[in-house]
């Protein structure tokens, strides 16, 4: 249930076609406290931004479906009420920095005892079913790896404000941190689907839609989502979008259609 694995090869020396993204150039964007760019400023996409770094982890998380409750919630609660779980599985890919660009390295992934009900919608998207979990860790558990995988590392993600949220949630939950603080600083996070948007403007911004229009082969999602699985392709994408915004165009044949 937990493991590392190899990473998904993605062949960008196959591919033909440029696509031509029509966007106007980006203007600079505001720092934060630490002079890195900020997640929460929207032109902070300019090319170049990711050079600062040697090392990314992208990150997916597979959930009950259930919400997570906000903490003023969460604080008006009796002092006995537990709260209960939402992710049930979490998936990173680490990729760093080579000369030749970004290359996929080391992935981890680990099913998560949520000690809760799963939604039967939620198992119809990812098929992880209450047995499969119920041997799992649980997020306590896990949690030491998880932000040892994570390290210093940015931390990217596929409309980041969910994955945060329950990142923030289950640390909370296992009281290494209080309610309604950050597990990771705002800051850390980069958003594909924010930078997906910039240069595909009225693109659907869902993860496959973006695999869709960059030509990324999402096929092993036709039978099921899972968090690596999510996170690899999270990675894919990654790359040919930061070729795009450094270049205006990317190795990604011109095979999609309009939405």
């Amino acid at each position: 249930m937990i493991g590392y694995n190899s990473p998904r090869k993605l062949d960008l020396h196959s591919r033909q076609n440029d696509i031509q993204a029509g966007s106007p150039p980006a203007r600079p964007g505001k720092a934060s406290r630490n002079g890195r760019p900020s997640v929460r400023d929207e032109e902070r996409f300019t090319p170049g931004f990711l050079d600062i770094y040697d090392r990314l982890v992208t990150f997916d998380a597979e959930t009950t479906g259930k919400r997570t409750p906000g903490a003023d919630f969460i604080k008006k609660q009796p002092f006995a009420w537990k709260p209960p779980g939402v992710v049930i599985e979490v998936g990173f890919v680490e990729m760093l920095r080579g000369d030749r660009g970004w290359r996929k390295a080391r992935t981890w992934r680990s099913l998560v005892n949520p000690d809760g009900l799963i939604d039967p919608a939620a198992i119809a998207i990812h098929k992880i079913r209450p047995g499969d979990s119920k041997n799992a860790p649980r997020f306590a558990a896990i949690m030491p790896e998880l932000k040892d995988f994570i390290g210093e590392a940015p931390i990217v993600a596929h409309a980041y404000k969910n994955e945060r949220d329950f990142l923030n949630y289950e640390f909370a939950r296992a009281k290494a941190i209080n309610w309604g603080e950050y597990a990771y600083d705002e800051e850390r996070y980069i958003c594909t689907q924010r930078l997906f948007a910039q240069l595909f403007p009225g693109a659907g911004k869902s993860l496959t839609s973006m695999c869709d229009r960059l030509a990324l082969d999402a096929s092993e999602q036709d039978e099921k989502h899972g968090a690596l699985l999510d996170a690899d392709m999270t990675a894919d994408a990654l790359i040919l979008l930061e070729r795009q915004l450094n270049e205006g165009g990317s190795d990604a044949p011109r095979s999609w259609t309009l939405d």
